[in-house]
């Protein structure tokens, strides 16, 4: 695999489940072309398989055992590039104050962890502020509603506009949830501090 230099001048190795990371940026200008000329299965479609890599990039990096830190600052910001821009796209076609707020709240939740998350590691906490059982259900129901939202028709008598509006609801109030849980853990007083 061809290798670089990160910051410390050891060189670092470029993996399928990097690979698969970076795939998930470039997606981002191709979800946000085929929804502007209007091939909402497509748009649905490409942003769904580049969430499906977020699943794959990480269990092969385990089971392969490819961990790195490159990857794990990689990981989280593709995915938050890639809701940010999903979350504006559905923002302005759905046009509601509901969906909106929705929207902004999970855009700005996701700063607040990322600045968090940042803030602990350098303080060397980042455990503290791990993703937990929660995360992982709103990442779910997050990335579900953005792809019916995405869609945003009646396909088989499914009707995706009212899934999606109903799990993106589910997602905000998780969204809340869990930066109140991750903010409660990151400010717990340790054992040594008391």
């Amino acid at each position: 695999m061809k290798r670089d230099k990160n910051s410390n001048g050891k060189k670092m190795k470029y993996n399928i489940p990097i690979l698969l990371t970076y795939l998930r940026i470039v997606a981002i200008p191709f979800v946000v072309a085929l929804h502007y000329m209007d091939y909402p299965f497509m748009t649905a479609f490409v942003f769904g398989m580049a969430g499906f890599t977020d699943w794959v990039d990480g269990y092969l990096a385990r089971k392969w055992n490819q961990e790195s830190r490159f990857g794990a600052f990689l990981d989280p910001v593709a995915d938050k590039l890639m809701v940010a821009v999903a979350l504006v796209l559905v923002a302005v076609d759905q046009n509601t104050i509901w969906v909106t707020v929705a929207a902004a709240i999970i855009i700005c939740r996701e700063l607040v962890i990322s600045a968090l998350r940042e803030w602990m590691a350098e303080v060397g906490q980042r455990s503290k502020v791990a993703v937990g059982m929660i995360g992982k259900v709103k990442t779910g129901a997050q990335m579900t509603s953005l792809i019916c939202l995405l869609y945003d028709k009646t396909l088989l008598g499914i009707p995706f506009h009212e899934i999606g509006l109903i799990l993106l609801a589910l997602a905000t109030v998780l969204t809340v949830w869990s930066m109140v849980l991750y903010l409660i853990d990151a400010f717990k007083p340790t054992s040594d501090s008391q």
